[in-house]
C-alpha cells in the first residue's frame, strides 16, 4: 500500500537558490516537451512518444550546460514521465490538455530517488540535508519525493512511502449512509440515530478581509515589490481558507471512519452544481469531493469500503418508512409528510437513511462497488482504456435538483 506524508520544509537561502533553479529547469523543460508535443501533432496529426522527447534530454544537455548543472538528470526524466501521464489522462478522457506551466504558479520538482531522512534532516540530491519538521514517523520504502513551492513563499515535501498491510487501529463496524448539504455539510444515519454537523463556510468568514487585501492588491504597479509584497499577502488569506477546511474535513473524515466500516454516499455531480450562480461559490466553498476523497482512502488503509450510490436517486423524495416517491419537492421544503403512510419527515435525515439503505442493498445484491483513492465515479471499460475512476465527483452534466 503506498501512502504519502506532506512534511514542512525550512531550506536556507543558499538552498532555496537551489531549488529555484531547479523548479526553472523542469519548468522549462515541461514547457520545451509540450511545445515540441504539440507541433509534431500539429504537423502530422500524431502524438510524440515519450522516448522521443525523453531522448532530447543529452543534446539539450549540451546546448544548455545550465540544465545539468542546476538540476538533478532524475527531476528532468520525472517531468518526461509526467507530461506523458498528463497526454494519457488527456486522451483517455480524464484530465484537459496539458498547459504551459508559469514561474508565477505553484512550482514543484519530483524526486524518484536517492532521497534519504536522516534526523530532522530530508537528504536531496545535489541540495544536500534540508530541515524539516516531521510530525510522524516515516515508515516503509520511499518511492518519490515531491517538493513544492506555495505562492506564500512556503516549502513542503510529499514523501510516497509504500508499507505492507493495512492499518491495525481499534474501530467500529457501523454502516453509515451520508447525505451531503449546504445548510448543515453531513447528515449521517446509522440506522439507529441521526447526527448533523455543521457547514463552517470558511471562505465567508474571510470574505472581507480577502476583498480588502484584493483592492489594494489591484491598485499596485505590475511588477513592482509592493505588487509582489500584497499578493503574497492575498496568497496567505487564501491558504489559510484552504488549510482550515482541510482540517475540518480531515477531522471528520477520521471520526466517522473510526466508527465504521463501511460509508455510503451519493455520487454528487460537483461539476454540474457549480454553473448554478447562486450556489458556486457555497458548493465550491464545502469541499464535497475533497470529503470524499478523504473518507476513501482512510477507510482503504482500514480495509473498509466507500459505497457510492446512483446521482439520481431519489433520496430525499423517498419516504424511508413505505418507499413511496413523490413527484416533486422543492429546496425550500425541508419537512413533508409522507401522503401514502401519513409519517413525517425531516427532509436531510430521511434522505440518509434512504442512502444508507439503497447502499446496504447494493453491497447484499451487487458487492458492492469499492472506490479506490483516487476520485470520482467509475468509467466504464472499452476497448482502448480500462475502465478508472476520475481524479474528482465531477462531471459535464446540468445542475441536479440535490443541493441541500
Amino acid at each position: 500500500m503506498l501512502k504519502a506524508i506532506k512534511v514542512r520544509l525550512y531550506p536556507t537561502p543558499e538552498q532555496e537558490l537551489i531549488l529555484a533553479k531547479s523548479f526553472g529547469c523542469a519548468r522549462w523543460y515541461w514547457n520545451f516537451a509540450l511545445n515540441a508535443c504539440i507541433q509534431h501533432y500539429q504537423e502530422t496529426g500524431n502524438g510524440l512518444k515519450l522516448a522521443v522527447y525523453k531522448g532530447m534530454l543529452p543534446q539539450l544537455k549540451k546546448e544548455h550546460p545550465w540544465l545539468k548543472e542546476n538540476c538533478y538528470s532524475a527531476v528532468l526524466q520525472c517531468v518526461a514521465i509526467n507530461l506523458n501521464k498528463a497526454y494519457t489522462n488527456f486522451f483517455a478522457g480524464r484530465a484537459k490538455h496539458p498547459r504551459f506551466k508559469s514561474k508565477l504558479r505553484l512550482q514543484s520538482i519530483q524526486y524518484p530517488q536517492n532521497v534519504t531522512v536522516k534526523g530532522d534532516n530530508l537528504c536531496v540530491p545535489k541540495i544536500g540535508g534540508i530541515k524539516a519538521v516531521f510530525h510522524r514517523e516515516i515508515r516503509g520504502t520511499i518511492k518519490t519525493v515531491t517538493i513544492s513551492k506555495t505562492p506564500s513563499d512556503k516549502y513542503f515535501a510529499s514523501i510516497l512511502c509504500e508499507i505492507e498491510g493495512f492499518e491495525n487501529c481499534l474501530s467500529g463496524n457501523k454502516t453509515l449512509g451520508i447525505d451531503l448539504g449546504l445548510k448543515d455539510f453531513a447528515i449521517v444515519h446509522d440506522g439507529e440515530e441521526v447526527t448533523k454537523y455543521f457547514n463552517p463556510k470558511y471562505l465567508k468568514r474571510h470574505e472581507r478581509n480577502l476583498a480588502r487585501k484584493q483592492q489594494k492588491l489591484a491598485r499596485k504597479t505590475q511588477g513592482s515589490q509592493t505588487r509582489q509584497k500584497f499578493k503574497k499577502l492575498v496568497a496567505k488569506v487564501h491558504e489559510r481558507v484552504s488549510n482550515t477546511r482541510q482540517d475540518f474535513l480531515h477531522k471528520l473524515s477520521r471520526k466517522l471512519v473510526d466508527e465504521s466500516q463501511v460509508i455510503v454516499v451519493e455520487n454528487l455531480n460537483v461539476k454540474g452544481m457549480v454553473r448554478n450562480r447562486k450556489l458556486s461559490k457555497a458548493i465550491s466553498d464545502v469541499g464535497w469531493g475533497m470529503f470524499v476523497n478523504f473518507l476513501t482512502y482512510k477507510l482503504e488503509q482500514k480495509n473498509g469500503k466507500l459505497v457510492e450510490i446512483d446521482r439520481f436517486f431519489p433520496s430525499s423524495q423517498k419516504c424511508s418508512c413505505c418507499s413511496h416517491v413523490v413527484d416533486e419537492l422543492p429546496l425550500d421544503i425541508r419537512e413533508w409528510d409522507c401522503p401514502s403512510c401519513g409519517t413525517h419527515h425531516d427532509r436531510d435525515s430521511n434522505a440518509a437513511l434512504n442512502i444508507r439503505t439503497e447502499g446496504i442493498r447494493i453491497v447484499v445484491m451487487d458487492g458492492g462497488n469499492p472506490v479506490p483513492a483516487s476520485g470520482a465515479c467509475l468509467r466504464p471499460d472499452n476497448r482502448k482504456v480500462k475502465g478508472q475512476r476520475a481524479m474528482k465527483l465531477e462531471a459535464h452534466t446540468a445542475l441536479t435538483s440535490r443541493c441541500g
